[in-house]
This record gives C-alpha cells, sequence and structure tokens, in this order.
C-alpha cells in the first residue's frame, strides 16, 4: 500500500480526551474515530490489526475443536425471560421495542441465544461434546465508558460457550479453553497470566481470567514469577487428549496467581520473597463454568447413555479483539510511539522513500515493493514528499515492525538501511543482506 493513497490521519498533538497510553496512541496512529460517548469507527490501520487478532483467535479456537456461528445483536427479550435475567440483567442492556411494540435489547452477551439454538437440535450425549463461538459487536451501556476501546459501549467480543453432558465434561472443554487462550495470547507477543477469578454462587474453582503485565494496568494482581518462563503449550497439542490437556493446566495453576479481588495474603506471605511478582495487570480474556444456570431454566437437556434425560453443564469463554488491542499497546510501546508483536502489526515493513523524485531511490523502492509482495509481506510505501523527520516520527508511532530507509547516498552505494522498531537497531547493509535479515530469499533479490 503506498501512503500517499493511504487514509491515515495522523495526529501530531496529544488529544485532550485520552487519558491512557493506548487511547492516546490509538487517536493520533488514525487508528479509530471516536463517534460518541464510549463508541468509535475503525480506520483503515485499527480495522488491520483487529482483523489479524481475530484471524488468530479463530485459527486457536478452531484447533481446539470450537465450531464458529454467527448470532444477531438483537436479541428477544422472551430469552432472557426465560432465564431470569432480563430484569436482573440492570441499566447496562439496551432495551428497545420493534414497531409491533415487542421488548427486544442489543445483545450485551448470548447465553439465552445460543442456549435457545442447542436445545432445538440437539437431543443425545451422541452429539456432544459441542463448543459454539462467535466473533460479533456487543453493547453494554457503561455508566462511565472512559479509557478508549479499553472500555466501551459497543465493542467486539469473541464469545465461546460449551455443552456438555456432565460435570466431568465439562472440565474437559474448560481446560480445552484455557490451553487455547495460553496459545492465542502468545502468539499475539504477550505473557499472559492465567488467574483464579470469581466463580459466584456456583462455585468451584473454575473460573480464571487472563491476565498481562503492564505499568500501566487498570488492577493490582500477585503471581509468582514462574509463570514468567512457563513454556506455552506448541502447536502440536493435541486437543483431544484429555489427559494432556488437564496436565497441561494443572501446571499452569500449581503457582500461585490471583487478581486484587481472590488474593489470600496468607498464602502469598508463605511465597518467599525472591518468587514473588506483584505488578499492575489488565484482564484481556475471561473462562468460566456456570454448569445448569441457563440449561434448566432453559429446558436445555439430552438423553444419557443411562436413557435418562440430563441436564446439559455449560461453561463460557470470552475475549475482546477490540479491548485487547488497547492491552496491547500498554503493554508495547514507547515514547515514540506504538510497537506491535510481528504477528498483529498492521505492515510488516514500513518502506521510506527518503527522497522521492530521485530516479534512484524510486526505482530501488518500487522494486522492494513489488519483490516484499511477491514475498508475501505487508508493506506500506511511504512516497509521501514529507520531510525526513515527520517520515521517521509516522513510522515510529504506528509501530511497524522494520523499516527499510531508502536515501540517495545508499541508493548510490546498493545500500539500504534498516531499523528494528522494537529494539530501535539500526544499520546500513547491501541490499541482498538487508533482505535476508528480513527473511525474503537471495534469489528474489533486485538489482544493484
Amino acid at each position: 500500500m503506498r501512503l500517499s493513497r493511504y487514509f491515515l490521519p495522523i495526529l501530531k498533538e496529544n488529544p485532550r480526551e485520552a487519558e491512557i497510553v493506548s487511547h492516546r496512541l490509538m487517536l493520533r496512529a488514525g487508528m479509530i474515530r471516536q463517534q460518541g460517548q464510549g463508541s468509535f469507527s475503525w480506520l483503515p490501520l485499527g480495522k488491520r490489526v483487529l482483523d489479524k487478532v481475530c484471524r488468530i483467535v479463530r485459527e486457536e479456537q478452531d484447533r481446539a475443536g470450537a465450531l464458529e456461528i454467527l448470532m444477531p445483536t438483537i436479541q428477544s427479550a422472551d430469552l432472557w425471560r426465560e432465564s431470569g435475567r432480563y430484569d436482573d440483567y440492570g441499566k447496562e442492556m439496551l432495551r428497545i421495542k420493534d414497531r409491533q411494540e415487542r421488548d427486544m435489547l442489543f445483545g450485551p452477551t448470548n447465553e439465552e441465544m445460543v442456549t435457545e439454538i442447542f436445545r432445538s437440535y440437539v437431543k443425545s450425549y451422541k452429539d456432544l461434546p459441542l463448543n459454539l463461538y462467535h466473533i460479533q459487536w456487543k453493547f453494554r451501556d457503561e455508566v462511565r465508558p472512559r479509557f478508549g476501546v479499553m472500555r466501551s459501549r459497543e465493542f467486539l467480543m469473541k464469545d465461546a460457550y460449551s455443552f456438555d453432558l456432565n460435570f466431568e465434561g465439562a472440565r474437559a472443554a474448560y481446560n480445552r479453553m484455557f490451553v487455547s487462550y495460553l496459545r492465542t495470547f502468545t502468539r499475539m507477543g504477550l505473557q499472559a497470566i492465567p488467574m483464579r477469578a470469581d466463580t459466584g454462587p456456583i462455585g468451584g474453582d473454575l473460573s480464571h481470567e487472563f491476565i498481562i503485565l503492564a505499568d500501566t494496568g487498570e488492577s493490582q494482581v500477585f503471581c509468582h514469577k514462574d509463570y514468567l518462563s512457563l513454556a506455552v503449550p506448541g502447536a502440536d497439542t493435541d486437543f483431544s487428549n484429555d489427559e494432556q490437556i488437564a496436565g497441561i493446566v494443572k501446571q499452569w495453576t500449581t503457582p500461585y496467581a490471583a487478581t486484587d479481588e481472590m488474593h489470600e495474603e496468607a498464602t502469598w506471605d508463605s511465597l518467599p520473597e525472591a518468587d514473588k511478582v506483584s505488578a499492575r495487570g489488565i484482564e484481556v480474556g475471561h473462562i468460566f463454568h456456570f454448569g445448569e444456570k441457563y440449561s434448566k431454566p432453559m429446558n436445555a437437556k439430552v438423553q444419557g447413555p443411562d436413557g435418562k434425560e440430563h441436564f446439559v453443564s455449560m461453561g463460557s469463554y470470552g475475549i475482546g479483539p477490540s479491548r485487547l488491542i488497547a492491552a496491547i499497546i500498554e503493554a508495547s510501546h514507547d515514547d515514540n510511539g506504538i510497537i506491535w508483536p510481528e504477528s498483529i502489526a498492521p505492515f510488516d515493513i514500513g518502506l521510506i522513500n527518503m527522497k522521492v523524485g530521485d530516479a534512484e531511490c524510486d526505482r530501488i523502492c518500487g522494486e522492494l515493493y513489488d519483490l516484499f509482495g511477491k514475498a508475501g509481506k505487508d508493506v506500506l510505501y511511504d512516497d509521501t514528499d514529507q520531510r525526513a523527520g515527520g517520515k521517521f516520527a509516522t513510522a515510529d508511532l504506528i509501530g511497524l515492525p522494520w523499516q527499510v530507509i531508502v536515501g540517495p547516498r545508499g541508493a548510490a552505494a546498493g545500500e539500504v538501511e534498516i531499523k528494528n522498531r522494537r529494539t530501535g537497531d539500526r544499520e546500513s547493509l547491501p541490499i541482498a543482506q538487508a533482505l535476508a535479515k528480513l527473511g525474503i530469499a537471495a534469489e528474489m533479490g533486485i538489482a544493484e
């Protein structure tokens, strides 16, 4: 993509309404545009990141055996009356009426609707286990939306729902999602720590929040230092092996880890000081087993192997991709802007032409631009007539992993400068060596 033809509304000044780093940088980098209180449009750069985050989420949900569907945003109030939640949910639910004066709502979550889908079609234990997920915009009328997309009223959510014959099956489903989440966040360049969360009236121990550590985090968290070096399961993980999956979960839940709400001072005090990590954290995912909370009132049951009918045991599993992007920025930025992990960067490479109109600079940039595309790299080519300082500031602000800089002096010598955004390291290299460093085969080189 040529920057001269791209829609990238960069802001030079920090917006006054932005209270935290991610909100400020997302506005400045032209990723989002605020349309109302807690409501945002996602502009081209932001949408590219959002799509890459969702792709990773989908791949790991699919790998763990979940099946993607898509449910409506507008739901009937009758379903929520069945579950008993319609009157209890509170003012966060946006209640509306259609032209026939039927009570409707803009869905803040989908337990009722997915349970209705399940009960309509699944009648036998032979069709279990089942896990259905979707990625959909939700609306919750927050009293005080703030911090940009970190706490907005309209947000994108991946919510999955598992259905099993009994608690043993539900625990296995929970474990699969637990491991799936570990892999999902790692692929996005994050170190997410599963911390015990409140299970409410359901009880038990099957509720975890996945927390990333960040100085600007919204809450205090406590964990054992072992979490900082635990190996995340690889792509060869066998999600059909319940015993193996349970072993991974046990490994990741044995050391101490808790949020402020679940923190136990006595247990914490018993740890050696050298093993304690107390820091600020941001929640990026939550998984929760709720058993028959919805299946009983909504009559969702299957015939078991004993010939009797059983209310299914359910769980829910959430990740907010739109919120997640803000959390990543909070954990990965510097004074100059965003530092994207390579897996979710809007573009892999920023190609900077330092002197547009110079024949050799134009030639090398044009050939590199074509070459990067053939090599499968997403590239943003700065072919504008902006001054050098402005080009560098833009490249650092939007945080692309690599910058390839082509200037007259280097072009004459057959060299380009490459910069790693995360480390800040810069070096001038012959074009072939620069390409090799970017992972592009030597045979795809250009004339020097």
